[in-house]
């Protein structure tokens, strides 16, 4: 996209998150329409971008704070989301996250990982603590079904699975050991 994309005030089909630092807002918006539009959210310092390829987001905004450092000052996390979904309900909710999380559980067969849910919004009944450990719990269950057991692990783990929503809409990531070494902006915990 061009650098003359502008600033949506609600954009409803994002599929990356932009946690902003508290006196960086102004930089990484700047930086971000670049590559964009980008919306805003009644979250304070979030930001929400619908882009072709979300990877290829993140890989471009680390590159521009590779050649303009004051940018890590102003972006503290971005989330690309490989899959995302609406829901209407707490259930909702875990049914859908649980069977991108399935889907998945062959890459993750005999690994260590942990399920990170970070929640905005919604008022639905899905308390952090107890989404992550259902899901990883339906993860392991799947592992140990296909004889590959895995473990939950959140020192070094091979993977993370990150689940970020902002209402009632979601972004689910699946990031590798080498992904969070390589990208410096992705921090899914």
């Amino acid at each position: 996209m061009s650098g003359d994309q502008r600033e949506e005030p609600h954009m409803k089909n994002w599929n990356v998150i932009v946690s902003i630092y508290q006196d960086g807002f102004k930089r990484a918006l700047r930086a971000l329409r670049e590559f964009g539009s980008v919306g805003h959210t009644p979250y304070h310092n979030i930001l929400v971008m619908a882009v072709e390829n979300p990877l290829s987001l993140l890989n471009s905004v680390e590159q521009r704070a590779n050649e303009m450092p004051a940018l890590y000052d102003a972006i503290s996390r971005v989330a690309p989301a490989m899959r995302s979904f609406e829901f209407q309900s707490a259930e909702e909710f875990l049914e859908k996250a649980k069977s991108i999380i399935l889907e998945w559980s062959p890459q993750l067969a005999g690994q260590s990982f942990h399920v990170r849910f970070h929640r905005r919004g919604s008022t639905h009944d899905l308390r952090t603590p107890d989404v992550e450990r259902f899901l990883d719990d339906a993860l392991l269950e799947a592992l140990r079904g296909a004889g590959a057991p895995g473990a939950v692990s959140f020192s070094d783990p091979d993977a993370v699975i990150a689940i970020d929503t902002i209402d009632d809409r979601v972004g689910v990531g699946l990031w590798r050991r080498d992904d969070l070494a390589r990208h410096p902006l992705l921090r899914p915990d």
